[in-house]
């Protein structure tokens, strides 16, 4: 049977989604699980492999088992037997043709902001600066950012001009090449077809003298003529406001590697002065990592949301 799974998971503990023989990892957890309640060596395919320290709202695995199991059973007994962090939120039967990544046609991430200095929306020529940067009034003491909050959220150290950032934002919706927002590097090992399973996962007696049992990881791709589309549809590019939380949701067709991360990290320029609104589209046609900003931190992003069968809207 094939399985469909949607996950809740907190990353800061983890090393990413993707299996790992020596580290903590989503992936590696749950095939360990599933071995545990099963007895079957399976491979959880996600939509998409979140990095170390990012978090997941309602991820989607999928997975077959020859065990015959009520989903209701299978929902339960997993989460008595997973850790704390991971939650399934749904389990179900799916078509054998239904892949967790392969099927999806869209997803929305979010990320967290935790703006430490007050946010303005200054006007220049009645704003205060130093070095061109808009300062907090001096009676305005620094927002202290929560220990219990800072795994999820960026804590912010400068103030931010919420109206270019949000000018900015827009630049990004439509058709684009994405290439100066993806990673320069990306990590290859971590993202390999051939994946070592963990001895945790595998059982003594299945593997043979010498050999380290492995999984091909059907999401993967290798070589020149498999490198990712940086072609991207983004329907959705927005900021709001909650609280001391700064909250960027962007919905699109696909994701290259720190692209949101790279994103984010660029619109936060903007915000603090360094980058103008009207650089993105500059940054865009240069196609260069060196380009765009720097990476935002991982611990303030989100997996929001995968869509399936559906065109995505503009929400």
């Amino acid at each position: 049977m094939n399985w469909k799974l949607t996950l809740s998971y907190d990353g800061s503990t983890y090393h990413g989604w993707q299996v790992q023989p020596t580290l903590p990892t989503i992936q590696g957890t749950l095939a360990a699980v599933l071995h545990h309640l099963t007895g079957e060596t399976v491979l959880p395919q996600g939509s998409g492999r979140t990095d170390a320290g990012v978090h997941a709202l309602a991820q989607v695995t999928t997975f077959q088992l020859e065990a015959a199991i009520p989903p209701e059973n299978l929902l339960r007994a997993l989460n008595r037997a997973l850790p704390p962090s991971i939650r399934v939120l749904s389990a179900e039967p799916a078509p054998e043709t239904f892949h967790a990544r392969h099927s999806a046609c869209g997803k929305t991430y979010e990320y967290r902001i935790f703006l430490s200095r007050p946010a303005t929306n200054w006007v220049p020529h009645v704003s205060p600066f130093i070095h061109g940067l808009p300062q907090p009034s001096p009676e305005t003491p620094d927002r202290i950012c929560p220990p219990f909050l800072a795994p999820y959220v960026w804590d912010c150290p400068w103030p931010l001009d919420l109206t270019p950032m949000q000018t900015a934002a827009t630049h990004l919706l439509g058709t684009h090449n994405f290439t100066s927002f993806a990673a320069a590097n990306p990590d290859l090992t971590q993202r390999s077809n051939n994946v070592p399973l963990p001895n945790s996962v595998i059982s003594t007696g299945a593997q043979r003298s010498g050999e380290t049992p492995v999984l091909r990881d059907a999401g993967a791709t290798t070589g020149p003529s498999s490198a990712p589309n940086p072609i991207k549809t983004i329907n959705q590019s927005s900021f709001t406001r909650q609280d001391n939380l700064l909250i960027y949701r962007i919905t699109g067709s696909g994701f290259l590697h720190h692209m949101v991360r790279n994103i984010i990290g660029t619109l936060v320029e903007v915000g603090r002065g360094a980058l103008s609104s009207d650089d993105i589209p500059r940054i865009l046609a240069a196609q260069s990592r060196t380009a765009a900003g720097p990476t935002a931190p991982a611990s303030g992003l989100y997996l929001h949301t995968v869509y399936y069968e559906h065109p995505i809207t503009n929400n």
